[in-house]
């Protein structure tokens, strides 16, 4: 039975004959951050890979384990010739297409300092709180001011309402047009400090928050063949109930006039030597998870991982909905212990890799909003 994390590959069966366990008791972890190992330290780890773990579990423990966990780690069985996550070849670069290369150059490393800042400036930004709120109606403002349609979404969170914040730029091709729409959670967490406790969230959510402002500014005076929209969601942290309940709402034409969805969930702290970052789907997402792939290898210097495993972000609600979900998080996920505390803060934020991938997903939201 073999498994691979990337570009190592291993026998269940050597690992469990070396005595680290049975092979029904192996399973594969992906955790944002270290939450797993955080939540869970007694829990014997037999392969390290970051965001990806491999792990000793009793199948009973580890069903009950990943429950109500949606947001922090899942879960699943090792089985022979899993693909964990793998690390596509570099292919010959083509020539960039003109406006393509102009708008990614349009995406500016100032612009999503000065967004994180004023994100990172309401303390918390918990699903119920005022500086939710606020946050929220700031973010609204400004994608007003660019000339988007914007409304919102009430959201269910423990018996009250948090909202989503959703922004349209309708496109001008004529006929039946498609809809490409890029997410991210704009509610931070502590989680030992309870829904008070200052939770700046920095990495997690405020830099795929300030990544989704940019591409607002880069697109917003674009004349697109298709409709663009723009989502901040809430209630992510509790349990995905923003994406929840928007993907819930949609009709069945809804959903299929939708070509793609990029998801950014911390997409700003450096975790390895190299600057990466992890595109996450499911088989149906393979198409945008090539495109992404392309667009980072022809716009920017990111090394590039990718997995058809999806767990803890709002790309899975669409993914269970049948509609292609990519989330793009950063890469070698494997030093990053500060998400969901007060710990979450400006200073392990690395602007470069911020604007690499903004610049990637720019890149593909160009081509794609003018396909025929």
């Amino acid at each position: 039975m073999n498994i691979r994390f990337g570009s190592e590959s291993f026998e269940l069966k050597q690992e469990a004959a070396r005595g680290m366990a049975p092979a029904g008791e192996l399973h594969v972890v992906v955790q944002n951050g270290r939450l797993f190992q955080q939540h869970h330290p007694d829990v014997p780890v037999v392969r390290d890979r970051g965001r990806f773990l491999l792990v000793k579990l009793d199948p009973d423990r580890a069903r009950a384990l990943n429950k109500g966990n949606e947001t922090c780690f899942g879960i699943m069985p090792a089985t022979d010739g899993l693909v964990v996550f793998d690390e596509p070849a570099a292919v010959a670069a083509r020539a960039p297409v003109a406006f393509v290369q102009e708008l990614v150059d349009r995406a500016k490393r100032e612009n999503l300092e000065t967004t994180l800042k004023q994100l990172v400036a309401f303390g918390t930004r918990h699903s119920l709180s005022d500086g939710f709120s606020k946050a929220a109606l700031a973010m609204r403002q400004q994608l007003q001011a660019l000339g988007y349609s914007t409304r919102t979404q009430a959201v269910p969170v423990s018996g009250k309402n948090s909202q989503n914040v959703i922004a349209d730029r309708a496109g001008f091709g004529a006929g039946k047009r498609k809809v490409l729409i890029a997410t991210a959670h704009l509610d931070s967490i502590n989680i030992q400090g309870g829904p008070a406790a200052p939770a700046p969230g920095a990495d997690d959510n405020g830099s795929g928050s300030a990544g989704l402002m940019e591409i607002a500014r880069v697109f917003h005076d674009h004349r697109a063949t298709h409709d663009l929209r723009l989502i901040l969601f809430g209630g992510e942290e509790e349990g995905l109930f923003g994406s929840k309940r928007y993907v819930a709402t949609l009709t069945a034409a809804e959903r299929k006039r939708i070509a793609g969805v990029i998801n950014m969930d911390m997409i700003a702290t450096r975790n390895a030597g190299v600057s990466s970052v992890l595109l996450e789907g499911a088989p149906l997402s393979q198409s945008v998870i090539d495109k992404l792939t392309a667009s980072a290898q022809a716009f920017t210097g990111l090394k590039v991982e990718t997995s058809l495993n999806p767990f803890a972000s709002d790309h899975v609600p669409f993914i269970d909905a049948k509609v292609p979900a990519v989330l793009s998080i950063e890469g070698a996920d494997n030093t990053n212990h500060n998400i969901h505390s007060a710990a979450d803060t400006l200073d392990h934020i690395d602007f470069d890799l911020h604007l690499e991938i903004v610049r990637m997903n720019v890149g593909y939201l160009a081509g794609e909003l003018e396909k025929s």
